[in-house]
């Protein structure tokens, strides 16, 4: 009893301490930048006091994509924890098993070919990321689902709709600056009607995947203990799925391919509060919005006056760290 006790306590503590990071993210954001802004001045325009040059760069600029950024974090956080629960692979990520490819292609194909529709860029890329899904299971199922065959059918399916992404990229060339940047992953120009956007697919989100961690719980038990405790496996995935694809489709059509936010995030996550999904989908979510807060604010800090997309930084942390997955887990 008093271990139980011990171990809830500890996990207690992490959360908290992610939530710190979080409040430590907020504040980075909207206090660097090329115009330093005291954290005074912070709580002054929150609460409404605050006036001047200052109130509008924090009001406008700063605070709406310091929103954006931690929405992002953790709608990919929780997606990339939910996929390595229902495929039962440390390695799926939306990003590198390819449901954020599938997001892309028709998420990019609405915003060259239907310019004036942005609203119907979510919809799309959560069809296509759905698409993708079920495109990977197809591919990677023979007598199960084995994680090293979600991998590769991943990779395979996120190659082919990169091809159709870069096909899309040449026809319509005139509209290419701003695809391209999506392509990369960034929070540049971010703003309130993205957070707009996004916000209620991160509180749908959010509530969906706590109300599943039970049953995420029981599926890592094993496909025939979690039948005998009377789960449906197969419908678990598939609801557990289209929730995963969801979160990463609407953080895909805000900020672009952001990558391995959904890998190292979990992982971390998984180290400090055990495998209990009750605990990791919260810090997860906690943590995955500190991490790209804080990941965003270097980027656009440590090169002024040149912004570097957040998306190139996170690549640059996240491949070595899929590298050195892959070479533990295989």
């Amino acid at each position: 009893m008093n271990e139980v006790k011990s171990s809830l306590a500890r996990r207690g503590i992490v959360l908290i301490i992610f939530a710190a990071l979080v409040v430590v993210g907020l504040v980075a954001s909207i206090t660097m930048g090329s115009v330093r802004i005291p954290v005074g001045e912070i709580i002054d325009s929150l609460s409404g006091e605050g006036a001047g040059t200052h109130q509008q760069i924090i009001m406008n600029i700063r605070l709406p994509r310091t929103i954006v950024a931690a929405l992002v974090g953790v709608n990919l956080s929780l997606s990339g924890a939910i996929l390595q629960a229902i495929m039962k692979n440390p390695l799926a990520d939306p990003h590198i098993i390819g449901i954020s490819s599938g997001a892309g292609l028709t998420g990019i194909m609405v915003m060259l070919m239907l310019p004036g529709h942005e609203y119907l860029v979510t919809p799309a890329a959560f069809v296509g990321a759905m698409g993708a899904a079920t495109c990977i299971y197809i591919l990677a199922w023979k007598n199960g689902i084995r994680p090293v065959r979600i991998i590769l059918a991943g990779v395979a399916v996120s190659a082919f709709l990169g091809a159709g992404i870069s096909a899309l990229m040449i026809f319509y060339s005139d509209k290419v600056h701003g695809a391209l940047m999506w392509m990369v992953g960034g929070l540049a120009a971010r703003s309130w009607p993205h957070v707009e956007i996004i916000y209620p697919y991160t509180i749908i989100g959010l509530i969906l995947a706590l109300l599943g961690s039970k049953h995420l719980n029981i599926l890592q038990l094993g496909d025939e203990i979690a039948k005998g405790l009377g789960l449906n496996v197969e419908m678990t995935r598939v609801v557990m799925t289209a929730i995963a694809a969801m979160l990463a489709a609407s953080a895909v059509s805000v900020v672009g391919l952001l990558g391995f936010v959904g890998l190292i995030v979990p992982h971390a996550t998984r180290l400090l509060v055990g495998s209990d999904y009750r605990f990791l989908l919260p810090g997860s979510a906690l943590f995955g919005a500190a991490v790209v807060m804080l990941s965003d604010t270097f980027a656009r800090t440590a090169f002024a006056p040149t912004e570097l997309p957040v998306g190139i930084l996170m690549a640059v942390l996240g491949a070595p760290f899929f590298l050195f997955l892959l070479r533990r887990e295989l």
